[in-house]
């Protein structure tokens, strides 16, 4: 992997595919369940329809043709008030380790910010440790429960940053 050839750019209808086996891919790697999360979301085969709307972008992580990454802002389903959600952010493990998850959440936050949103909120998992990580050193601080209601019921971790 070259750094050189490595670019975040704004997913492309061409791109659905491969970016809904990189996202089941890793929920897969993680034992995440198939229900009640991301892994059943209607959205994953249709990635850019999804996110063509008002206030919501998709972004992908491409090496060389190949798309190894991934990760969204919207809305937040179910909730009124200026609060977006990241969304469905993943990795192949060839992209980890090298600051890419810092690089797309600088990607989505300024989006967020451009979108006129006042904090952004997520859920994930507790056994996800490393991006959990990179989520607290990103400035979102746990919540004790989850906002909006996003229909991932497994998942068990919340967090909110200001932007």
């Amino acid at each position: 992997m070259s750094k050189a050839a490595i670019l975040i750019r704004e997913i492309k209808t061409e791109d659905d595919a491969q970016v809904a086996e990189v996202i089941r891919a890793v929920l897969i790697e993680m034992g995440v369940p198939k229900v009640g999360t991301a892994y059943a979301d209607k959205a994953l085969d249709e990635m850019t329809t999804t996110y063509n709307k008002d206030n919501a972008a998709y972004f992908v992580v491409e090496d060389q043709g190949k798309i190894i990454g991934g990760a969204g802002i919207a809305p937040l389903e179910n909730y009124k008030g200026p609060i977006c959600e990241l969304q469905k952010m993943y990795f192949l493990p060839e992209a980890r380790g090298k600051g890419l998850g810092m690089k797309m959440m600088e990607v989505c936050l300024e989006k967020a910010k451009s979108f006129g949103f006042e904090k952004c909120y997520l859920e994930t998992f507790p056994y996800m440790k490393d991006a959990t990580k990179l989520y607290a050193k990103s400035g979102f601080e746990p919540l004790e429960g989850p906002l909006g209601d996003t229909g991932h019921y497994s998942c068990n971790v919340w967090m909110l940053k200001s932007l």
